[in-house]
């Protein structure tokens, strides 16, 4: 009996593991999920951590209220955590694409699977009061809480989310609290009625329907989301990557935001290329921050003299997909084969932080600063590193969002590379796909529009671009706005708040 004893209590403390593991892997899903469709990750995870920690101790409290049959109660909360918690992405790529109330769907989801959460570590605490006294008790019972929050948060970003994706990763973890559910009944109710081993099976006929038909409803979703055909989409870990295609026509989104059309993109890509190299004397070698899509290069492998291409860009599974997919290399002029480029996936910072080279260019081709991490991109800091890998005379060129739907966030990164002591060009272009654009060239010494020729093949950028493209009228020029540091953001906020005034 006593060997009987020590192996339910070894049970029950596995089993407070696999309950940390999924509960903190259900609160990093509903972040991930309200982070690629809302964006601001830090603001969606800390609403989640918040919500989830909050009902977390609501459910603590209100397991007191179970006075009997403690194991029964555990193996049903159990059940209903992996029902809720294994089609929470579903209810929430559901809510935002069909219902297109997502907020509430969050928090009510949020505070259910919390609440179930909360009372499952209570109750295995008193379920093992026979075998440890109250002290021993919480110590272990809560070790193993711990330690399976580490696990999760490791698996999750490096193992959970590329492998399985977002809808997948949730219903695994609904079968694993179906599966600690099934554990218990066996091992701690052996002459238990059938009738709880029946509701069991259901739920895990359930997870198994949703885990075979999870393709089929991502399709259902995304053709919601997706006005076009969806060809490509692949959860990195690092961003959410989908292509769609109408006829010719192909759409790259990023955590669900447009990035380029290819019916326009080359009023972007040549906006952000021929300007500031237009601007140079030595045309040898450039550096290129994001760009994944190899666009950018395209325009730059148009100039003969250009001998050294770097490009610097997080996801490897972006650069891959862009090299190696026939449709994109032929959007790309197979950019990326030329001798002259060379790519290097790893996070921009930390590759300035290393460098030694010096740059004729430097194009910061990154995604709209819609979240803390890429704010930093945008900040006094990262342009005062930027600036020392200038060679004399050198330029750096950013994309800085719209003067028009974003105009204090676009003068901020203009007043931000200006508090770097840098002289600045700001510009802007038409682009049906995103409305007015902006970017803005930056040198540590004055800089002189149209000094040399640019190269042939333009559809767009005309020799004498400036008397175009750097006027700005009333609505869009110069406005009070305060430049961006990394302890402070003011660009986060200006950039929410324009997009807010327009299509909120």
């Amino acid at each position: 009996m006593r060997r009987e004893g020590a192996s339910k209590a070894i049970f029950l403390l596995i089993a407070a593991m696999l309950v940390s593991i999924s509960g903190l892997v259900y609160e990093l899903l509903e972040g991930t999920v309200s982070s690629y469709l809302l964006g601001d990750s830090v603001y969606q995870f800390s609403i989640v951590i918040g919500v989830f920690m909050s009902s977390m101790g609501i459910g603590a409290w209100l397991s007191r209220y179970i006075t009997h049959k403690l194991v029964e109660a555990f193996i049903d909360i159990q059940l209903l955590t992996a029902l809720f918690g294994g089609f929470s992405t579903a209810i929430l790529f559901y809510a935002f694409a069909v219902v297109e109330n997502y907020s509430i769907f969050l928090y009510l989801e949020t505070i259910v699977i919390g609440g179930l959460i909360g009372m499952e570590i209570p109750l295995i605490v008193r379920i093992l009061e026979e075998r440890f006294t109250l002290g021993t008790n919480i110590s272990n019972v809560l070790s193993a809480d711990y330690a399976g929050a580490l696990v999760a948060s490791i698996l999750f970003p490096l193992f959970f989310l590329p492998t399985l994706g977002i809808m997948q990763t949730a219903l695994f973890f609904g079968s694993l609290n179906a599966l600690v559910a099934l554990l218990s009944y066996k091992i701690l109710l052996p002459s238990a009625e059938r009738k709880r081993l029946y509701k069991i099976a259901a739920v895990f006929a359930l997870l198994g329907t949703g885990w075979l038909y999870a393709g089929e409803y991502e399709s259902y979703i995304r053709h919601r989301l997706y006005s076009d055909s969806v060809i490509y989409s692949e959860t990195t870990p690092y961003q959410q990557l989908t292509l769609t295609k109408d006829g010719k026509r192909i759409r790259l989104y990023i955590n669900g935001a447009l990035q380029f059309d290819s019916l326009d993109e080359y009023r972007y890509h040549e906006s952000l290329v021929h300007p500031p190299m237009s601007c140079l004397v030595h045309r040898e070698k450039v550096l290129v921050i994001g760009g994944g899509d190899g666009l950018a290069l395209r325009e730059l492998l148009k100039y003969p003299e250009l001998k050294d291409i770097t490009l610097v860009d997080l996801d490897p599974a972006m650069t891959r997909l862009f090299a190696k997919n026939p449709l994109l290399r032929s959007l790309n002029n197979n950019s990326f084969s030329d001798p002259r480029v060379e790519v290097k996936n790893e996070d921009a910072w930390k590759f300035i932080e290393s460098s030694s080279e010096l740059y004729d260019l430097i194009i910061v081709d990154l995604p709209d600063p819609d979240n803390i991490s890429l704010s930093r991109l945008y900040s006094i800091k990262f342009y005062t590193m930027l600036s020392a890998h200038l060679r004399k005379g050198g330029v750096m060129n950013i994309q800085a969002t719209s003067p028009l739907f974003t105009r204090k966030a676009y003068w901020s990164i203009v007043h931000t590379l200006r508090a770097v002591g840098l002289y600045t060009l700001p510009y802007h272009c038409y682009i049906p796909s995103f409305g007015e654009w902006g970017f803005v060239s930056a040198s540590r010494t004055p800089l002189h529009p149209e000094r040399n020729s640019m190269a042939p093949g333009r559809k767009f950028v005309e020799e004498g671009w400036y008397e175009k493209l750097a006027k700005f009228p009333p609505d869009m020029n110069d406005t009070d706005a305060l430049p961006n540091s990394i302890f402070r953001h003011p660009l986060l906020k200006y950039y929410e708040e324009g997009w807010e005034r327009w299509y909120g």
